[in-house]
């Protein structure tokens, strides 16, 4: 029999997804099945898989061993051997703003930049942030039922910038409920080719995105499964020799590869763009994948139990953006 206690972290989930999250190996026909037949109980009750869960309640799962797996014991191991820390930008007892370095995959599941090798959960930077956080003490697999610390936002494996990740649930919540309504803004850094004119614009389109080949298309008018992007962009230097344009871009959507297919599309590749221009002669600079950097992340309108972000603005450091020393002194 397995016992599980809830904490803060776990209130307010629906039995069913917290047991998913819980026990990943039981499969859900059977969990559905062990639930009614009561051979998973809550607070010693029968139970019904819709039913809100709060802090405090006892679950007891009367099913075989084999479905309570070893993965925390085996996350902890795997912690100890993390060696390399997060960039932290900013921390408090809610969020961690980290500057994460191009070539990191922010999470499982995010390779998608053409590299043939299998990359394990080790190789992300939600998981050094969590080995981080457990080597502080604020973070073991063993005292959460269900909850981990998580990203609120991901950006391209080959992408550079800040990311904000949720120390605990209600600051997942919140700050995805932030973000969902507009109130936290990400500014970005770019290199082009070319010199946009006019030099300030705000772009308008219709993206596309084929799940297939994991590019995306951008049309001047909708088409069937399209949807609307906006991309404000202002130049900030040229570089003459080289033909390289810098520009500060703020997107008013967050489409999969806005930033990269946009200026593409206007006849302005990023610099070491290979998904939607061709790179051969950036390969020669040093950049086989796009100079683009989240560089910058300002809260406006924060309220509820975050609200003490409002107006705060956060920015990485600019020696960590490669593509500047083709702008210094242009």
């Amino acid at each position: 029999m397995l016992r599980l206690v809830l904490n803060e972290n776990d209130g307010g989930q629906r039995l069913d997804k917290f047991l998913q999250k819980t026990v990943k190996d039981l499969p859900m026909s059977l969990m559905y099945k062990y639930i009614r037949t009561k051979r998973i109980k809550v607070n010693g009750k029968k139970a019904k898989q819709d039913m809100k869960l709060c802090a405090g309640d006892v679950i007891e799962l009367y099913i075989p061993e084999e479905f309570t797996s070893a993965d925390k014991k085996n996350k902890i191991d795997m912690f100890s051997v993390v060696n390399e820390k997060p960039d932290i930008v900013y921390e408090d007892e809610n969020i961690i703003i980290c500057d994460k370095r191009p070539g990191l995959l922010s999470h499982t599941g995010d390779n998608d930049e053409n590299n043939s090798e299998t990359l394990s959960e080790k190789d992300t930077l939600i998981f050094i942030i969590q080995a981080y956080l457990n080597k502080k003490g604020e973070y073991s697999p063993e005292d959460e039922a269900s909850f981990a610390p998580a990203l609120c936002n991901r950006i391209d494996r080959n992408t550079g910038g800040l990311v904000i990740a949720a120390k605990n649930a209600m600051a997942l919540r919140e700050m995805n409920r932030l973000i969902r309504e507009g109130k936290v803004n990400k500014q970005y850094l770019c290199a082009v080719h070319g010199k946009p004119k006019p030099s300030s614009a705000t772009l308008r389109g219709f993206l596309f995105k084929n799940s297939k080949t994991k590019t995306v298309t951008v049309y001047r008018e909708m088409r069937r499964g399209s949807k609307e992007i906006i991309t404000s962009y202002k130049t900030l230097k040229f570089n003459g020799e080289l033909g390289l344009s810098l520009l500060e871009v703020t997107l008013g959507t967050g489409r999969t590869h806005q930033i990269r297919a946009h200026m593409a599309s206007i006849g302005h590749p990023l610099l070491g763009e290979g998904k939607y221009a061709e790179n051969k002669n950036d390969r020669k600079l040093g950049y086989k994948h796009q100079a683009l950097y989240s560089y910058k992340l300002s809260f406006k309108g924060a309220d509820g139990d975050l609200e003490y972000l409002n107006s705060k603005v956060f920015e990485a450091k600019k020696t960590n953006i490669k593509f500047l020393e083709l702008f210094k002194s242009k």
